[in-house]
C-alpha cells in the first residue's frame, strides 16, 4: 500500500522503515524538512530502564518546591494555566495508586520493546556504530531522597534490571568530576545513548531515502477521506493521497487527531537544554541529576545540559533564563565545571498526563493510525512504537499489547 506518515521526526523515521520493511511505498511528510525540532535538542538516551510515570510520589514530593520557583525544573506560565487545567485533572486522576500501578505496567511492556526494537533497527541500517554503552547514572544530593530510593530500586531489580546502588566514594570512583555534595548514586550499566540525535535521525531519513521513501517538506494541515483512499492537504495547498495515514506529528498531532474523533488530552512540555564543548563536564555517560531537573549527556557533538519542563504553549517565546537556571542548579552536583559559552535550545515534547504515547487506530477511520505523545521517551520508544505500528497496519497481532495505547482509553 502506499502509506503517508505525517512527521518526519525520530519516531516517524523509525515508522517509515518499519513500514518499508513490509513492502509498503512510503511518504515521510514532515514540516521540518531535514532538520527535526526535537531531534536537534534531545538528551539521547534510549532510556529503556526508565519505568516511572510522571505521575508519581517522586514527582509529588518535589512538585511544591518546583511549583513556587518560576525558573525552577517544573513550572507553568500563568497565561497558560486555563489550557492546561483539564490536562492537570488528568495528571492528578493519573497520580492515584491503582493508576500509577496501571501506568508502570504499559510503560514497562513498551520499555521492555525499546532496546531489543533499536538494536534490530540499528542492525538492519549497519548503523550499530551510533551507540555508546556506557550505562546511565542517577546522582543525588539528598541523602534522604537517595534513601527512599531503595524501594523503587528494590522494584527495578526484581523486574531483572541491572543496576548497582553507590556511596559518595563509589560515584566518585567512576565520575571523578563530581563533589563532595552528592548522597549516592546508581548505576544502570545496560543504559546507552547516541552519538547525537540529530545524526540518528539524520542517516534515517538518508537511508529511508535511499529506499525509495519519498521524503515532503510541508505541513499537513488537513487529512480526510478521498474517495477509495486518503487526501493529505499540506498548508502549501499541496495535495497528497495514500491508502494509509500514520500521524506521528508530536506536539501538532492533536489537531490532526480530533479530524477523526480522537480528542485526545496532549499538551507540551517546553524542554531547554545548552550543548558545550565535548567533554566541557568532566563526565564519561549520562547523568540524571534527580531532584534538580537536570540531565546531562556526553554526545560526540558536545556535552548537552537540560532537563527544564515549562508548560507555556506552542506558541510563547523561549524564556533563556531558564538555561542560565539549569546551569546555576549543576553547580551543586559539579562545583568545578566552567560551562562556558554554548549553543542553547527550547522544543517541545508531546505528552500525556499517563505517560504512555498513543499508539492505535483512529476512532472514525480505522485507515488512519496514530504514532504520537511519547514525552520524554520519543527516541527511547520510536522503534518500539514502528513495530506496533506496522503490525496494525498489516492487521497482525502487535509484538506486545497495544491496547494500553489507545486513543480510546481517555
Amino acid at each position: 500500500m502506499r502509506v503517508a506518515v505525517i512527521g518526519g521526526g525520530i519516531v516517524g523515521a523509525a515508522v517509515a522503515h518499519a513500514l518499508l520493511d513490509e513492502g509498503h511505498t512510503v511518504d515521510l511528510v514532515d514540516k521540518d524538512g531535514s532538520a527535526s525540532a526535537a531531534a536537534r535538542g534531545n538528551a539521547g538516551w534510549i532510556a529503556h530502564l526508565d519505568i516511572q510515570p510522571l505521575a508519581s510520589p517522586k514527582v509529588w514530593r518535589h512538585l511544591p518546591a518546583w511549583a513556587l520557583d518560576p525558573l525552577g525544573p517544573l513550572s507553568i506560565a500563568p497565561a497558560h494555566l486555563p489550557r492546561l487545567l483539564p490536562w492537570l485533572a488528568r495528571f492528578v486522576s493519573a497520580s492515584r495508586p491503582s493508576r500509577i500501578e496501571a501506568n508502570s505496567k504499559a510503560i514497562q511492556a513498551i520499555q521492555r520493546l525499546s532496546m531489543p526494537a533499536w538494536e534490530r533497527r540499528f542492525a538492519a541500517l549497519d548503523l550499530g556504530g551510533l551507540v555508546r554503552r556506557r550505562g546511565i547514572l542517577d546522582v543525588w544530593t539528598d541523602p534522604a531522597a537517595f534513601a527512599a530510593s531503595a524501594a523503587l530500586h528494590k522494584r527495578m531489580d526484581a523486574l531483572g534490571i541491572p543496576l548497582e546502588r553507590l556511596d559518595n566514594a563509589g560515584v566518585r570512583r567512576i565520575e571523578p568530576a563530581f563533589g563532595a555534595a552528592i548522597a549516592g548514586g546508581v548505576l544502570f550499566p545496560t543504559g546507552a545513548h547516541v552519538a547525537d540525535p540529530a545524526i540518528v535521525l539524520g542517516k534515517l531519513r538518508e537511508l529511508a531515502a535511499l529506499r525509495q521513501a519519498r521524503l515532503v517538506d510541508g505541513k499537513a494541515a488537513r487529512v480526510a477521506p478521498s474517495g477509495d483512499g486518503l487526501s493529505i492537504t499540506l498548508a502549501s495547498g499541496e495535495t497528497l493521497t495514500a491508502e494509509r495515514v500514520v500521524i506521528s506529528a508530536g506536539a501538532w498531532s492533536r489537531e490532526l487527531a480530533r479530524q477523526f474523533g480522537d480528542d485526545v488530552p496532549l499538551d507540551t512540555e517546553r524542554g531547554y537544554n545548552i550543548t558545550l564543548a565535548p567533554g566541557a563536564l568532566g563526565l564519561t555517560r549520562p547523568v540524571m541529576h534527580v531532584g534538580l531537573g537536570i540531565a546531562t549527556s556526553p554526545l560526540d557533538t558536545g556535552d548537552r545540559i537540560g532537563g527544564s519542563v515549562e508548560f507555556a504553549g506552542l506558541d510563547a517565546p523561549p524564556n533563556w533564563k531558564r538555561v542560565d537556571a539549569i546551569l546555576a542548579r549543576l553547580k551543586r552536583t559539579l562545583p568545578d565545571a566552567k560551562p562556558g559559552e554554548g549553543t542553547r535550545w527550547m522544543g517541545f515534547r508531546p505528552s500525556f498526563p499517563d505517560s504512555r504515547p498513543v499508539i492505535g487506530r483512529s476512532r472514525d477511520d480505522g485507515r488512519v493510525f496514530y504514532a504520537f505523545g511519547h514525552g520524554h521517551h520519543g527516541l527511547t520508544q520510536a522503534a518500539a512504537t514502528a513495530e506496533i505500528v506496522a503490525a496494525l497496519v498489516a492487521g497482525r497481532t502487535p509484538p506486545i499489547d497495544a491496547a494500553p495505547y489507545s486513543p480510546a482509553r481517555f
